[in-house]
Protein backbone atom coordinates (compact mmCIF):
# COMPACT_ATOMS: atom_id res chain seq x y z
CA UNK A 1 0.00 0.00 0.00
CA UNK A 2 2.72 2.17 0.69
CA UNK A 3 4.49 1.50 -2.24
CA UNK A 4 1.52 2.45 -4.13
CA UNK A 5 1.25 5.87 -1.93
CA UNK A 6 4.59 6.82 -3.10
CA UNK A 7 4.63 6.30 -6.63
CA UNK A 8 1.28 8.39 -6.90
CA UNK A 9 3.13 11.24 -5.43
CA UNK A 10 6.15 10.98 -7.93
CA UNK A 11 3.47 10.87 -10.76
CA UNK A 12 1.66 13.76 -9.00
CA UNK A 13 5.10 15.59 -8.71
CA UNK A 14 5.96 15.46 -12.26
CA UNK A 15 2.77 16.99 -13.80
CA UNK A 16 4.33 20.69 -12.92
CA UNK A 17 6.72 19.59 -15.14
CA UNK A 18 5.28 18.26 -18.37
CA UNK A 19 2.65 20.79 -18.33
CA UNK A 20 5.53 23.95 -18.36
CA UNK A 21 6.94 21.89 -20.88
CA UNK A 22 3.82 21.63 -23.04
CA UNK A 23 3.30 25.42 -22.30
CA UNK A 24 7.35 26.32 -23.42
CA UNK A 25 6.93 24.34 -26.82
CA UNK A 26 3.02 25.49 -27.77
CA UNK A 27 4.83 29.36 -27.47
CA UNK A 28 7.84 28.17 -29.07
CA UNK A 29 5.68 27.04 -31.99
CA UNK A 30 3.97 29.97 -32.19
CA UNK A 31 6.69 32.95 -31.87
CA UNK A 32 7.97 30.01 -34.82
CA UNK A 33 5.34 29.79 -36.97
CA UNK A 34 4.63 34.00 -36.07
CA UNK A 35 8.46 34.82 -37.40
CA UNK A 36 7.94 32.43 -40.35
CA UNK A 37 4.50 34.16 -41.77
CA UNK A 38 5.87 37.78 -41.08
CA UNK A 39 9.23 36.90 -42.88
CA UNK A 40 11.02 37.61 -40.11
CA UNK A 41 14.84 39.34 -40.48
CA UNK A 42 16.14 36.04 -38.77
CA UNK A 43 15.07 33.79 -40.51
CA UNK A 44 16.39 35.89 -44.06
CA UNK A 45 19.42 36.12 -42.23
CA UNK A 46 20.26 32.76 -41.14
CA UNK A 47 18.01 31.05 -43.04
CA UNK A 48 14.59 28.91 -43.14
CA UNK A 49 13.61 25.61 -41.02
CA UNK A 50 14.12 22.40 -42.88
CA UNK A 51 11.17 21.99 -44.94
CA UNK A 52 10.36 25.88 -45.52
CA UNK A 53 11.85 27.98 -48.45
CA UNK A 54 15.57 27.76 -47.24
CA UNK A 55 18.50 29.73 -47.94
CA UNK A 56 21.70 27.36 -48.30
CA UNK A 57 25.00 29.42 -47.51
CA UNK A 58 27.09 30.96 -50.32
CA UNK A 59 30.97 30.03 -49.66
CA UNK A 60 32.71 33.12 -50.77
CA UNK A 61 36.24 33.35 -51.20
CA UNK A 62 38.89 36.43 -51.72
CA UNK A 63 38.93 36.28 -55.26
CA UNK A 64 34.81 36.77 -55.48
CA UNK A 65 35.24 40.12 -54.66
CA UNK A 66 36.85 43.01 -56.22
CA UNK A 67 38.58 45.62 -53.37
CA UNK A 68 36.87 48.63 -52.76
CA UNK A 69 39.89 51.10 -54.32
CA UNK A 70 39.73 49.41 -57.86
CA UNK A 71 37.38 50.62 -60.36
CA UNK A 72 36.28 48.30 -63.06
CA UNK A 73 35.20 50.49 -65.25
CA UNK A 74 39.05 51.58 -66.17
CA UNK A 75 41.00 48.70 -67.87
CA UNK A 76 41.43 46.52 -71.24
CA UNK A 77 40.23 44.25 -73.17
CA UNK A 78 42.19 40.85 -73.11
CA UNK A 79 41.68 38.05 -76.09
CA UNK A 80 40.72 34.83 -74.45
CA UNK A 81 39.08 32.15 -76.64
CA UNK A 82 39.55 29.83 -73.51
CA UNK A 83 37.15 30.90 -71.53
CA UNK A 84 34.70 33.13 -73.41
CA UNK A 85 32.18 32.98 -74.68
CA UNK A 86 30.43 32.15 -71.70
CA UNK A 87 27.54 31.20 -73.54
CA UNK A 88 26.65 30.27 -76.75
CA UNK A 89 24.15 31.01 -79.37
CA UNK A 90 23.44 27.19 -79.62
CA UNK A 91 22.84 26.61 -75.61
CA UNK A 92 20.47 29.68 -75.12
CA UNK A 93 17.04 29.22 -76.59
CA UNK A 94 16.02 32.31 -75.36
CA UNK A 95 17.90 34.44 -77.71
CA UNK A 96 16.26 36.43 -80.32
CA UNK A 97 16.99 37.18 -83.81
CA UNK A 98 18.06 40.70 -83.37
CA UNK A 99 21.39 39.35 -81.24
CA UNK A 100 22.22 35.83 -82.94
CA UNK A 101 24.85 37.64 -85.39
CA UNK A 102 26.99 34.07 -85.83
CA UNK A 103 23.21 32.26 -86.68
CA UNK A 104 22.63 35.31 -88.96
CA UNK A 105 25.17 34.78 -91.32
CA UNK A 106 28.42 36.95 -89.11
CA UNK A 107 31.45 35.48 -90.85
CA UNK A 108 33.72 35.84 -88.10
CA UNK A 109 33.49 35.34 -84.52
CA UNK A 110 36.20 36.96 -82.84
CA UNK A 111 34.09 39.28 -80.79
CA UNK A 112 33.04 36.50 -78.77
CA UNK A 113 36.42 35.94 -77.30
CA UNK A 114 37.58 39.45 -75.66
CA UNK A 115 37.24 39.70 -71.98
CA UNK A 116 37.77 42.57 -69.96
CA UNK A 117 40.46 42.84 -67.44
CA UNK A 118 39.96 45.74 -64.73
CA UNK A 119 43.62 47.56 -64.16
CA UNK A 120 44.49 46.46 -61.00
CA UNK A 121 42.12 43.68 -59.96
CA UNK A 122 40.23 40.88 -61.39
CA UNK A 123 36.42 40.61 -62.37
CA UNK A 124 35.20 37.25 -59.81
CA UNK A 125 34.35 34.53 -62.48
CA UNK A 126 30.74 34.35 -62.95
CA UNK A 127 28.97 31.88 -61.01
CA UNK A 128 25.60 31.02 -61.81
CA UNK A 129 24.89 28.90 -58.78
CA UNK A 130 25.95 31.37 -56.48
CA UNK A 131 23.84 34.15 -58.36
CA UNK A 132 21.02 32.06 -57.71
CA UNK A 133 21.29 31.36 -54.46
CA UNK A 134 22.21 35.35 -53.96
CA UNK A 135 18.50 36.19 -55.91
CA UNK A 136 16.73 33.00 -53.82
CA UNK A 137 13.18 34.04 -53.45
CA UNK A 138 14.32 37.83 -55.48
CA UNK A 139 13.16 39.74 -58.59
CA UNK A 140 15.79 41.07 -60.76
CA UNK A 141 14.40 43.67 -62.79
CA UNK A 142 16.12 45.58 -66.14
CA UNK A 143 14.15 48.55 -67.06
CA UNK A 144 14.69 50.72 -70.49
CA UNK A 145 14.85 50.18 -74.28
CA UNK A 146 16.64 47.44 -76.29
CA UNK A 147 19.78 48.32 -75.84
CA UNK A 148 18.51 46.92 -71.68
CA UNK A 149 16.64 44.08 -73.15
CA UNK A 150 19.98 42.57 -74.28
CA UNK A 151 21.61 43.07 -70.83
CA UNK A 152 18.26 41.20 -69.66
CA UNK A 153 18.86 38.38 -72.03
CA UNK A 154 22.53 38.36 -71.98
CA UNK A 155 21.50 37.88 -67.86
CA UNK A 156 19.36 35.00 -68.91
CA UNK A 157 21.42 32.93 -70.67
CA UNK A 158 24.49 33.34 -68.14
CA UNK A 159 21.80 31.96 -65.72
CA UNK A 160 19.81 29.49 -67.70
CA UNK A 161 22.45 26.71 -68.22
CA UNK A 162 22.65 25.45 -64.76
CA UNK A 163 18.61 25.36 -64.56
CA UNK A 164 17.18 21.39 -65.36
CA UNK A 165 14.50 21.50 -68.27
CA UNK A 166 11.28 22.20 -66.99
CA UNK A 167 12.28 24.21 -64.09
CA UNK A 168 12.71 27.02 -66.35
CA UNK A 169 10.63 29.49 -68.42
CA UNK A 170 10.24 32.67 -70.58
CA UNK A 171 7.38 33.99 -71.00
CA UNK A 172 6.29 37.70 -72.56
CA UNK A 173 4.09 39.57 -70.87
CA UNK A 174 4.23 43.13 -72.55
CA UNK A 175 5.71 45.18 -71.99
CA UNK A 176 7.15 42.91 -69.68
CA UNK A 177 9.07 39.61 -70.37
CA UNK A 178 9.77 37.23 -67.47
CA UNK A 179 12.05 34.31 -66.85
CA UNK A 180 11.98 32.09 -63.59
CA UNK A 181 13.70 29.92 -61.96
CA UNK A 182 11.26 28.02 -60.27
CA UNK A 183 13.90 25.70 -57.56
CA UNK A 184 14.91 28.85 -56.52
CA UNK A 185 12.30 31.01 -57.09
CA UNK A 186 14.06 33.88 -59.04
CA UNK A 187 12.53 36.29 -61.06
CA UNK A 188 14.54 37.71 -63.97
CA UNK A 189 12.60 40.15 -65.72
CA UNK A 190 12.50 43.07 -68.49
CA UNK A 191 9.95 45.84 -68.62
CA UNK A 192 10.28 48.30 -71.96
CA UNK A 193 10.18 51.89 -71.09
CA UNK A 194 12.86 53.84 -73.33
CA UNK A 195 12.66 57.24 -72.02
CA UNK A 196 11.97 55.94 -68.24
CA UNK A 197 9.18 58.94 -67.80
CA UNK A 198 5.37 57.68 -69.81
CA UNK A 199 5.63 58.47 -73.61
CA UNK A 200 4.35 57.65 -76.65
CA UNK A 201 6.20 54.74 -77.46
CA UNK A 202 5.93 52.75 -74.64
CA UNK A 203 4.07 50.48 -76.89
CA UNK A 204 5.95 47.22 -76.11
CA UNK A 205 5.81 46.74 -79.71
CA UNK A 206 4.46 49.43 -82.04
CA UNK A 207 6.45 52.04 -80.35
CA UNK A 208 7.88 53.47 -83.59
CA UNK A 209 6.30 57.36 -83.57
CA UNK A 210 6.90 59.70 -86.23
CA UNK A 211 7.14 62.61 -83.23
CA UNK A 212 8.36 61.23 -80.30
CA UNK A 213 6.52 62.96 -77.23
CA UNK A 214 7.74 62.40 -73.27
CA UNK A 215 5.84 63.38 -70.33
CA UNK A 216 8.50 64.62 -68.21
CA UNK A 217 7.08 64.64 -64.63
CA UNK A 218 4.84 61.43 -64.68
CA UNK A 219 6.17 57.91 -64.20
CA UNK A 220 3.82 56.48 -62.10
CA UNK A 221 2.23 54.26 -64.87
CA UNK A 222 5.66 52.07 -64.73
CA UNK A 223 6.31 53.02 -61.68
CA UNK A 224 3.71 50.84 -60.05
CA UNK A 225 5.36 47.61 -61.84
CA UNK A 226 8.71 48.41 -60.50
CA UNK A 227 7.58 48.56 -56.66
CA UNK A 228 9.24 46.09 -54.19
CA UNK A 229 11.33 44.48 -56.74
CA UNK A 230 14.45 43.53 -55.46
CA UNK A 231 16.84 44.74 -57.69
CA UNK A 232 16.74 47.21 -59.94
CA UNK A 233 18.62 47.96 -63.14
CA UNK A 234 17.54 51.11 -65.17
CA UNK A 235 18.87 52.44 -68.52
CA UNK A 236 17.77 55.31 -71.09
CA UNK A 237 19.74 57.03 -73.52
CA UNK A 238 19.43 56.16 -77.15
CA UNK A 239 15.86 57.25 -77.30
CA UNK A 240 16.67 60.43 -76.60
CA UNK A 241 19.26 61.46 -79.00
CA UNK A 242 16.92 60.98 -81.75
CA UNK A 243 17.04 64.68 -82.47
CA UNK A 244 18.69 67.96 -80.51
CA UNK A 245 15.14 68.57 -79.48
CA UNK A 246 12.57 67.11 -78.36
CA UNK A 247 8.47 67.57 -77.67
CA UNK A 248 7.91 66.81 -74.16
CA UNK A 249 5.15 68.27 -71.26
CA UNK A 250 6.10 68.98 -67.68
CA UNK A 251 3.16 70.44 -65.18
CA UNK A 252 0.23 70.41 -68.00
CA UNK A 253 -0.48 67.48 -70.15
CA UNK A 254 -1.81 69.70 -72.57
CA UNK A 255 0.93 72.13 -72.92
CA UNK A 256 3.68 70.15 -75.58
CA UNK A 257 6.74 72.45 -75.94
CA UNK A 258 10.23 71.56 -77.52
CA UNK A 259 12.78 71.05 -75.41
CA UNK A 260 16.16 70.94 -75.64
CA UNK A 261 17.06 67.39 -75.20
CA UNK A 262 19.70 67.36 -71.95
CA UNK A 263 17.49 69.89 -70.18
CA UNK A 264 14.08 67.16 -70.85
CA UNK A 265 17.00 64.41 -69.61
CA UNK A 266 17.73 66.06 -66.40
CA UNK A 267 13.49 67.02 -65.88
CA UNK A 268 13.01 63.67 -66.33
CA UNK A 269 15.70 61.80 -64.18
CA UNK A 270 14.60 64.42 -61.59
CA UNK A 271 11.05 62.68 -61.68
CA UNK A 272 12.88 59.60 -61.15
CA UNK A 273 15.05 60.53 -58.76
CA UNK A 274 11.98 61.11 -56.91
CA UNK A 275 9.82 58.43 -56.78
CA UNK A 276 13.54 55.81 -55.58
CA UNK A 277 13.91 58.33 -52.93
CA UNK A 278 10.13 57.99 -52.12
CA UNK A 279 9.60 54.31 -52.47
CA UNK A 280 12.76 52.74 -52.38
CA UNK A 281 13.98 51.06 -48.93
CA UNK A 282 17.70 50.64 -49.18
CA UNK A 283 17.51 47.99 -46.59
CA UNK A 284 16.16 45.39 -48.95
CA UNK A 285 15.99 46.98 -52.64
CA UNK A 286 18.95 47.77 -54.36
CA UNK A 287 19.27 49.94 -57.35
CA UNK A 288 21.55 50.19 -60.31
CA UNK A 289 21.52 53.02 -63.22
CA UNK A 290 23.64 52.00 -66.42
CA UNK A 291 25.15 54.77 -68.04
CA UNK A 292 24.81 55.19 -72.11
CA UNK A 293 25.30 52.33 -74.71
CA UNK A 294 27.82 54.13 -77.09
CA UNK A 295 27.42 54.17 -80.67
CA UNK A 296 29.57 53.60 -83.54
CA UNK A 297 28.13 55.21 -86.54
CA UNK A 298 31.53 56.62 -87.48
CA UNK A 299 34.59 55.16 -88.76
CA UNK A 300 36.39 58.32 -88.92
CA UNK A 301 36.63 58.48 -85.27
CA UNK A 302 38.54 55.63 -85.08
CA UNK A 303 39.96 55.19 -88.59
CA UNK A 304 40.54 59.22 -89.69
CA UNK A 305 39.74 59.43 -93.38
CA UNK A 306 37.71 56.36 -93.66
CA UNK A 307 33.83 56.98 -94.17
CA UNK A 308 32.41 54.06 -93.40
CA UNK A 309 30.95 52.31 -89.98
CA UNK A 310 31.33 49.44 -87.51
CA UNK A 311 30.26 46.91 -90.36
CA UNK A 312 33.35 44.58 -90.96
CA UNK A 313 34.94 45.98 -87.88
CA UNK A 314 36.29 42.42 -86.00
CA UNK A 315 39.17 44.69 -83.25
CA UNK A 316 38.57 46.86 -80.26
CA UNK A 317 40.03 50.63 -80.66
CA UNK A 318 43.37 50.29 -79.21
CA UNK A 319 44.08 53.12 -77.10
CA UNK A 320 41.92 56.34 -75.96
CA UNK A 321 38.90 56.59 -77.47
CA UNK A 322 35.66 58.61 -76.94
CA UNK A 323 33.00 58.75 -79.62
CA UNK A 324 30.70 61.63 -80.34
CA UNK A 325 28.04 59.67 -80.35
CA UNK A 326 27.87 59.68 -76.16
CA UNK A 327 27.25 63.01 -74.69
CA UNK A 328 29.69 64.32 -71.73
CA UNK A 329 26.40 66.69 -71.14
CA UNK A 330 24.26 64.02 -70.37
CA UNK A 331 26.95 61.92 -68.52
CA UNK A 332 26.92 65.20 -66.19
CA UNK A 333 23.55 65.10 -65.79
CA UNK A 334 23.22 61.06 -64.41
CA UNK A 335 26.42 61.99 -62.19
CA UNK A 336 24.59 65.39 -60.67
CA UNK A 337 20.81 63.44 -59.90
CA UNK A 338 22.95 60.67 -58.22
CA UNK A 339 25.06 62.63 -56.16
CA UNK A 340 21.35 64.62 -55.07
CA UNK A 341 19.84 61.02 -53.98
CA UNK A 342 19.21 60.44 -50.67
CA UNK A 343 18.91 56.56 -52.06
CA UNK A 344 22.29 55.19 -52.70
CA UNK A 345 22.00 54.14 -56.48
CA UNK A 346 25.37 52.85 -58.15
CA UNK A 347 25.80 53.85 -61.18
CA UNK A 348 27.52 51.24 -63.83
CA UNK A 349 30.05 53.45 -66.02
CA UNK A 350 29.77 50.97 -68.76
CA UNK A 351 30.47 53.65 -71.41
CA UNK A 352 34.32 54.06 -72.24
CA UNK A 353 34.73 49.75 -72.13
CA UNK A 354 32.19 49.59 -74.29
CA UNK A 355 33.89 52.77 -76.90
CA UNK A 356 36.41 50.47 -77.27
CA UNK A 357 34.68 47.27 -78.73
CA UNK A 358 33.78 48.99 -82.29
CA UNK A 359 33.75 45.52 -83.82
CA UNK A 360 30.79 43.64 -81.12
CA UNK A 361 27.41 45.72 -82.84
CA UNK A 362 24.84 43.44 -85.05
CA UNK A 363 25.95 45.97 -87.93
CA UNK A 364 23.82 44.33 -90.65
CA UNK A 365 23.51 40.77 -89.11
CA UNK A 366 20.48 41.67 -86.79
CA UNK A 367 16.80 42.66 -87.79
CA UNK A 368 15.11 45.93 -88.82
CA UNK A 369 11.55 46.30 -87.56
CA UNK A 370 10.92 42.61 -86.98
CA UNK A 371 12.87 41.37 -89.79
CA UNK A 372 16.13 40.41 -90.75
CA UNK A 373 17.70 42.13 -93.72
CA UNK A 374 17.39 41.19 -96.90
CA UNK A 375 20.31 40.71 -99.33
CA UNK A 376 19.99 43.88 -101.26
CA UNK A 377 20.26 45.95 -97.91
CA UNK A 378 23.45 43.66 -96.55
CA UNK A 379 24.59 45.17 -99.40
CA UNK A 380 24.27 48.84 -98.41
CA UNK A 381 26.19 48.50 -94.52
CA UNK A 382 26.71 52.57 -95.01
CA UNK A 383 22.50 53.00 -94.80
CA UNK A 384 21.88 49.63 -93.02
CA UNK A 385 24.19 48.80 -90.79
CA UNK A 386 23.22 48.70 -87.05
CA UNK A 387 25.98 50.11 -84.69
CA UNK A 388 23.68 50.84 -81.55
CA UNK A 389 22.98 47.03 -80.62
CA UNK A 390 25.38 44.48 -79.63
CA UNK A 391 25.75 40.67 -80.53
CA UNK A 392 24.98 38.00 -78.34
CA UNK A 393 26.95 36.86 -76.87
CA UNK A 394 28.94 39.96 -76.10
CA UNK A 395 29.77 43.52 -74.29
CA UNK A 396 26.50 42.70 -72.72
CA UNK A 397 27.96 40.04 -70.96
CA UNK A 398 30.49 42.19 -69.36
CA UNK A 399 28.08 44.53 -68.07
CA UNK A 400 26.36 41.58 -66.16
CA UNK A 401 29.62 40.32 -64.80
CA UNK A 402 30.46 43.65 -63.21
CA UNK A 403 26.45 43.59 -62.34
CA UNK A 404 27.54 40.10 -60.90
CA UNK A 405 30.21 41.54 -59.08
CA UNK A 406 28.93 44.29 -57.62
CA UNK A 407 26.46 41.87 -56.02
CA UNK A 408 28.72 40.10 -54.48
CA UNK A 409 30.53 42.36 -53.25
CA UNK A 410 27.41 43.48 -51.23
CA UNK A 411 25.94 39.87 -50.77
CA UNK A 412 25.95 39.72 -46.54
CA UNK A 413 24.29 43.63 -46.45
CA UNK A 414 21.64 42.19 -49.09
CA UNK A 415 19.94 39.36 -47.77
Amino acid sequence: MMKHLSLDRRIQSLFPVALASLLVLGTARLVLDNLKSNHSQIFRLYGWPRGEKHRLPIVLSPRDRFEERCNVFEGKWVWDNVSYPLYTEESCPFLVKQVTCHRNGRPDSFYKNWRWQPNGCNLPRFDPLKLLQILRGKRLMFVGDSVQRAQFESMVCLVQSVIPKGKKSLRRVPPRKIFKAEEYDVSIEYYWAPFIVESNSDHATNHTVLKRSVKLDSIAKHAKEWEGVDVLVFESYVWWMYKPLINATYGSPYNVKEYNVTTAYRLALETWANWIDSKINPHNQKVFFMSMSPTHLWSWEWKPGSDGNCFNESDPVQGPYWGTGSSLKIMDVVHDILQQLKVNVTLMNITQLSEFRKDAHTSIYGERKGKLLTKEQRSDPKNFADCIHWCLPGVPDTWNEILYAYLLKDYHGFL
